[in-house]
């Protein structure tokens, strides 16, 4: 049994009877739509039948919603001007069973002009506005068809992700966004369609999936070339956009459809309100005067990442990232092949934040260089991280990549 109102089994039937029992004193404090069975059972399915789990989770819900004042978010709250232009994404049209469909463009996201520019508070405030709005179409779409719409597809463009978008702060934010819909929107979406994906993309993924239940995880579709005919399987093509592969168009004609999806951009510097994100660093070493210090890390193949964040005391230091040389290669074994240029940063002003795709495994060497200062020693801040890809969504990128080979040579 699927768990949905018509098709529950008879201990379904009584875990339903009993929950509805057990949170009838916070249904009041719900918007009117949510009194009904379909609303309950979303929360039952997120948590299996759990009573107790899914009781827990409805009451912390209730006070999410009294906290971010959500029954009011859509009417008396507007995200500031920079979040409105810049954060991208947006509702476009439905699928052939009347689920809105929402897009989120990736590539042009400028995930550090934004968090220097809106608080933390109002992006994540923002993207709970998006929840409710994607509920409030499904409402309308369940009236206007007859039947019960409860979730929506979503298109993921992730063509052009970037270094820029692994950055710490920004994936830590993503996460919390992720989280909330998890704990506040459960069984909310019916299937996630990853198009355009680059082979940074599993780094990525990996990074965020452990926010995910395993349910969310099963329906996320990575699309390779032929991701125009899929979409076009699930949505008609009057429903999306010619960008994607359909017929629709802005009435002035734009195939992006840019007055129902934000495609973003990098915000200006005019819109910053800081320079920087409070950062808990992992490490703190002291560098004598005219010393360095060195950090090796392991790369055990190809495609790895590694991220590094770090703020000196009082004055600048040199950084710089290595490749120790292989048995075989041109130089002696244990000698090192710059692959980051060192250089001086005014990290004592400004933290550094910045990451590498490491093109081959090896030894890699992180190093802090003081040799140029004879009078001072610093003392410095750090975090390094190895991110390794998700080798499932790495499998696939690679079959889709050998698939459109062989359709070329053919």
């Amino acid at each position: 049994m699927s768990g949905r109102v018509g098709d529950l089994s008879p201990k379904q039937e009584e875990a339903l009877a009993k929950f509805r029992e057990n949170v009838k004193d916070v249904m009041p404090r719900l918007p009117a739509y949510c009194n009904d069975d379909y609303f309950l059972l979303r929360w039952l399915r997120a948590r299996s039948f759990n009573l107790q789990k899914s009781e827990s989770m409805l009451r912390k819900h209730v006070e999410f919603r009294k906290h971010m004042d959500s029954d009011n978010v859509l009417n008396s709250w507007q995200p500031p001007e920079v979040v409105q232009k810049y954060l991208s994404g947006g509702l476009c049209g439905y699928d052939r069973e009347g689920s809105p469909v929402w897009y989120d463009v990736i590539g042009p996201l400028d995930p550090k002009g934004l968090l220097f520019s809106a608080s933390k508070q109002d992006l994540i405030k923002t993207k709970m506005r998006d929840c409710e709005r994607m509920h409030v179409e499904c409402r309308a779409e369940s009236e206007k068809s007859g039947k019960r719409v409860e979730e929506v597809v979503m298109i993921y463009d992730v063509e052009g992700l970037g270094l820029k978008h692994l950055w710490k702060p920004g994936v830590d934010l993503y996460g919390e966004v992720l989280s909330m819909f998890e704990d506040n929107y459960p069984e909310a979406l019916k299937r996630l369609f990853v198009i355009k994906a680059p082979k940074l993309f599993p780094v990525a993924y990996n990074l965020v999936k452990h926010f995910l239940s395993e349910d969310t995880r099963r329906k996320i579709l990575v699309v390779g070339e032929n991701w125009k005919e899929v979409l076009q399987k699930y949505i008609d093509a009057d429903q999306l956009p010619k960008y994607y592969g359909g017929t629709l168009t802005d009435p002035d004609g734009d195939p992006k459809c840019k007055s129902k999806i934000n495609y973003g951009g990098d915000v200006p510097r005019s819109y910053y309100v800081r320079d920087q994100v409070q950062t808990a660093y992992e490490h703190t070493v002291n560098i004598n005067r005219g010393s360095s210090q060195q950090m090796e890390y392991e790369i055990l193949f190809p495609g790895c990442v590694l991220r590094w964040q770090f703020q000196s005391d009082g004055s600048d230091i040199g950084f710089g990232v290595f490749r120790k040389t292989k048995p075989g290669e041109k130089q002696k074994a244990g000698d090192m092949t710059e692959v980051v240029p060192n250089q001086r940063y005014n990290a004592h002003m400004v933290p550094e934040d910045g990451s590498l795709t490491c093109p081959e495994a090896g030894t890699y060497v992180l190093r802090f260089d003081n040799t140029y200062s004879l009078l001072h020693a610093k003392k410095i801040s750090y975090t390094v991280e190895v991110l390794l890809p998700d080798r499932s969504s790495e499998e696939k990128i690679q079959k889709l990549e050998e698939k459109l080979e062989t359709s070329l040579c053919l």
